[in-house]
C-alpha cells in the first residue's frame, strides 16, 4: 500500500511527512523501501521559472518534487537534507480508484494592497514575492485552460478539475468544498461536469450557523462534502443528487462514522418535486441529526439550491414556486400561480462599475447626496434609510469631463426600482429598495427596469412579501451566516411573479396595496413571521391582488414561520422575546 498504492502530494513539507507518519503508525512493524508521497514544487524554482504545486499535473501527469521522500533519511524527517534531489513524481491521468481532496479555497481574483506584497492573493504563501505571485497567476492560467477553473470560484474549483482527471472511470471522487460550488455562478462549469460525469452523487452541508456550518476548523464559511462515482464506460448520468442536510457538525471521528453509516442505509427517499412534505430524516438513536433529499442536478447554470436546507418541506415548495405552482405546507394540493424568469419580465441594469470605474469607460465620479441631483444613486446599505419599501438615494454622480455622451447612455438604465445583491436575511428588511425618482444602482443596489411603470409597483410588493423573500433565498449563494448573495448575472434568472399575467386591475390593487405602504416600516426579514406590517403585505399581495383565499394566506404565514427558522436565514440572531407569529 504504501510503495504502491498510495498516492499523496501537497506543497507543505510538514504535511508530507505527517501523512507519512500518521500511513506508517497503522502498521508500524511492517517496513518499506520507498513511498509515493510527493512535496510538489510551488514558487519560484532554481532555473528561474515558477511552479504552482499539485495543479502542475493540471498539464501533464508528471511533476517535479522538491524533494525525493522516498530517500530513508528524508523519511525521518531529522537529518540528511543534503542527500535530497529532485526526482519527477508520475500521477497518471485516470489512474485512480479514489481521490480525495480538501483544497484551498483562496481566488487569485481577490487583490491586495501591493504595498504588503500581497498581488495574488491564492499564490501568496510560503513567501513569494509580488513578481512570484503575477508569475505564477500566468501559468496557472495557462493550466487551466478549458476546465471548469473559474477565477471567482477560486483555487477550489482548479483541484476538482485535478481529480476529474486523476480519477478513473467507475473511480469515487470525494472533496470539501465552499457551499458556492453548488449554487454560485462561477462554478457552473463544475456542475457541469458532475452532472455529465458522475453518477450516486452524495452531498452533504450543514444546516447551523457560525463555526457549525463547516466541516473545516478554520474557515469560518459553510462548506459541501462532494461524494460522487464517475461514470463507467457506456454508462449515462441520472441527473440527480442526494442532498444530506445535517443539524450541526459532528463532534468527532465516532459520531462522523455513525453518520455515514445511517446515511447509506436510508433507502427510499422523497424527492424535491414531490410537494412540501420534507425528506427522509437521519437518526442516530432516539435524536434526528438532519434530512436527505432527492434533488435533480441537472440545471447546473441556474444551481442546486437543495443544500443547507434545515427543513426541507421549505426547499420543496421554493422549487415548486419556480415553476410555477405555489404548493404550500399542509396543503394537498398546489395552486397555479404565473412564475417567470426576471430576465423575461424586465432588464437587469449595469454592474456599478460601469458607472465610475476607469477601466470600464465609467462617465460618472461619486459625491456626496443632494435633494436636488441632477444624477441620484442608491449606493450603500443603510440601516436607517431601508426600513420601508421607498427608499431615500444617499448619493449623486457627476459627470466627468469629456464623458457627457457616454453618460447619457449609461443613464438610460436608471430605475427607481432596485435589487438587493447582498441581503442580510438577519438585519436588512428589503428585497427590493424603490426610490421616487430614477436612480443609478450601486454595488449593492443594482437597478430593475420594465416597460410598463406599473410593474414597478407590483414587483416592490412581491418581492417583499414572504414569496418574495423565499424566491431570493432560494436561488441566492448563502455561503456566508444569515446573508443571501447575487450577482447581476444570477439576478436574470429569479423567480419572480409573472407581472404580464396580471389584468390592469391587479395592477391598479398593486399600485394601491404599495402607496399604503410608503410610511410603514419592516423589521429585518428573519423576523418576517413576527412582523404585523409584513404579515399584512402578505394578506394584501395574496388575497386583494392575486385573488386567493383565506386558507392560503394563513398556509404562507406558517411558511414565513418555517423560513424564519432557517439558520441560513436567522444566523443565529437571537429572536426578540416579544417576537410571536403574525397573522
Amino acid at each position: 500500500m504504501m510503495q504502491d498504492v498510495l498516492y499523496g502530494c501537497d506543497v507543505m513539507p510538514s504535511a508530507i511527512h505527517i501523512t507519512g507518519a500518521t500511513l506508517s503508525g497503522a502498521q508500524p512493524a511492517v517496513g518499506f523501501d520507498k513511498s509515493r508521497l510527493y512535496n510538489l514544487a510551488y514558487g519560484r524554482q532554481e532555473d528561474g521559472g515558477v511552479r504552482i504545486g499539485s495543479l502542475e499535473l493540471l498539464q501533464s501527469s508528471a511533476a517535479m518534487t522538491l524533494f525525493n521522500t522516498s530517500d530513508p533519511a528524508m523519511r525521518t524527517g531529522s537529518v540528511g537534507e543534503e542527500t535530497a534531489a529532485q526526482i519527477i513524481a508520475d500521477v497518471p491521468d485516470a489512474g485512480f480508484d479514489l481521490v480525495i481532496m480538501n483544497p484551498p479555497f483562496t481566488s487569485n481574483t481577490k487583490h491586495f494592497e501591493s504595498d504588503s506584497g500581497v498581488i495574488n492573493a491564492a499564490f501568496a504563501a510560503l513567501q513569494s514575492t509580488a513578481r512570484d505571485q503575477s508569475d505564477m497567476a500566468r501559468r496557472m492560467r495557462r493550466a487551466t485552460a478549458g476546465t471548469c477553473y473559474h477565477g471567482h470560484a477560486g483555487m477550489a474549483s482548479a483541484f476538482a478539475e485535478l481529480a476529474h482527471r486523476k480519477t478513473r472511470r467507475g473511480g469515487v471522487v470525494a472533496l470539501v468544498l465552499p457551499l458556492t460550488a453548488v449554487n454560485s455562478s462561477a462554478w457552473a462549469k463544475f456542475r457541469e461536469l458532475i452532472a455529465d460525469n458522475y453518477s450516486e452523487i452524495t452531498i452533504v452541508s450543514i444546516a447551523s450557523t457560525r463555526m457549525d456550518m463547516s466541516f473545516s476548523s478554520d474557515t469560518g464559511m459553510a462548506e459541501i462534502l462532494f461524494v460522487g462515482r464517475k461514470l463507467s464506460e457506456g454508462e449515462t448520468p441520472d441527473g440527480r443528487a442526494r442532498f444530506v442536510s445535517l443539524r450541526r457538525r459532528p463532534a468527532g471521528f465516532v459520531e462522523a462514522s455513525e453518520l455515514a453509516a445511517r446515511i447509506s442505509e436510508i433507502g427510499e427517499v422523497r424527492r424535491l418535486e414531490d410537494g412540501p412534505y420534507g425528506g427522509a430524516p437521519i437518526y442516530c438513536g432516539d435524536e434526528q441529526e438532519g434530512e436527505i433529499l432527492d434533488a435533480p442536478i441537472s440545471n447546473h447554470e441556474i444551481g442546486w439550491g437543495a443544500a443547507r436546507v434545515l427543513d426541507c418541506a421549505i426547499a420543496q415548495t421554493a422549487h415548486a414556486l419556480t415553476e410555477g405552482r405555489l404548493w404550500l405546507p399542509g396543503q394537498r394540493n398546489p395552486i397555479d400561480l404565473p412564475i417567470a424568469r426576471l430576465r423575461d419580465v424586465g432588464r437587469r441594469g449595469l454592474d456599478s462599475q460601469m458607472f465610475i470605474s476607469a477601466a470600464h469607460e465609467g462617465p460618472f465620479e461619486m459625491a456626496g447626496y443632494s435633494p436636488t441631483s441632477t444624477y441620484p444613486s442608491l449606493w450603500n446599505h443603510s440601516a436607517r434609510r431601508e426600513t420601508r419599501i421607498i427608499c431615500q438615494p444617499d448619493s449623486q454622480m457627476r459627470v466627468k469631463i469629456g464623458m457627457e455622451d457616454r453618460a447619457a447612455e449609461v443613464w438610460e438604465t436608471a430605475s427607481r426600482v432596485h435589487l438587493n445583491r447582498e441581503f442580510t436575511f438577519s438585519a436588512q428588511p428589503l428585497a427590493v429598495a424603490f426610490t421616487e425618482e430614477p436612480s443609478a444602482g450601486g454595488a449593492v443596489w443594482p437597478n430593475i427596469t420594465f416597460d410598463d411603470e406599473r410593474f414597478d409597483y407590483a414587483f416592490a410588493i412581491w418581492a417583499n412579501s414572504t414569496l418574495g423573500l423565499l424566491s431570493y433565498w432560494w436561488r441566492s449563494n448563502r455561503q456566508q451566516d444569515g446573508r443571501g448573495r447575487t450577482t447581476i448575472r444570477a439576478a436574470e434568472t429569479l423567480p419572480i411573479l409573472d407581472l404580464r399575467a396580471l389584468t390592469d386591475a391587479q395592477l391598479a390593487e398593486a399600485e394601491r396595496v404599495f402607496d399604503e405602504f410608503r410610511s410603514l416600516d419592516l423589521k429585518p426579514a428573519y423576523l418576517a413571521d413576527a412582523d404585523p406590517n409584513r404579515a399584512l403585505l402578505d394578506r394584501r399581495l395574496t388575497r386583494d391582488v392575486l385573488g386567493m383565499d383565506e386558507r392560503t394566506y394563513a398556509a404562507i404565514r406558517r411558511l414565513s414561520a418555517k423560513w424564519c427558522a432557517e439558520p441560513s436565514v436567522h444566523g443565529g440572531k437571537r429572536r426578540p422575546a416579544d417576537a410571536n407569529l403574525a397573522v
